[in-house]
């Protein structure tokens, strides 16, 4: 069993930044990948980011903008967002996929455990 609690949401002007964090408790795997996914109001959850030991994967929206990264030792997954815009508003999610795998997936169905999200407000 894992435990994911994000933090480090807020409200934010265009153009600003915020960095998320996610702390992993449980049953942890330092090769387990892990993602961040967005979900906005009245869309479906989208991927954002994902790391593994083997790589990262950005989705298109995110790329040159937000930087994921993970402390092993702290059992911590960070989302590096800047140059928000305020499309970027949605409830952000870490995930954890407990399966090995070669790259990243990009695809919410591979991942187990979920964090409760936090709310990311980018106003314009």
């Amino acid at each position: 069993q894992v435990q994911l609690v994000e933090s480090g949401g807020g409200l934010v002007q265009t153009g600003g930044s915020l960095r998320l964090s996610c702390v992993a408790s449980g049953r942890t795997f330092t090769t387990t990948t892990m993602g961040w996914f967005r979900q906005a109001p009245g869309k479906e959850r989208e991927f954002v980011s994902a790391i593994n030991w083997r790589g990262i994967a950005r989705s298109a929206s995110a790329n040159d903008r937000f930087t994921i990264s993970r402390d092993n030792a702290k059992n911590t997954l960070y989302l590096q967002m800047n140059s928000l815009k305020p499309e970027d508003t949605a409830v952000y999610f870490c995930a954890a996929d407990p399966s090995p795998r070669p790259t990243p997936s990009d695809s919410a169905a591979s991942y187990y455990y979920w964090g409760q999200g936090a709310q990311v407000t980018v106003s314009s």
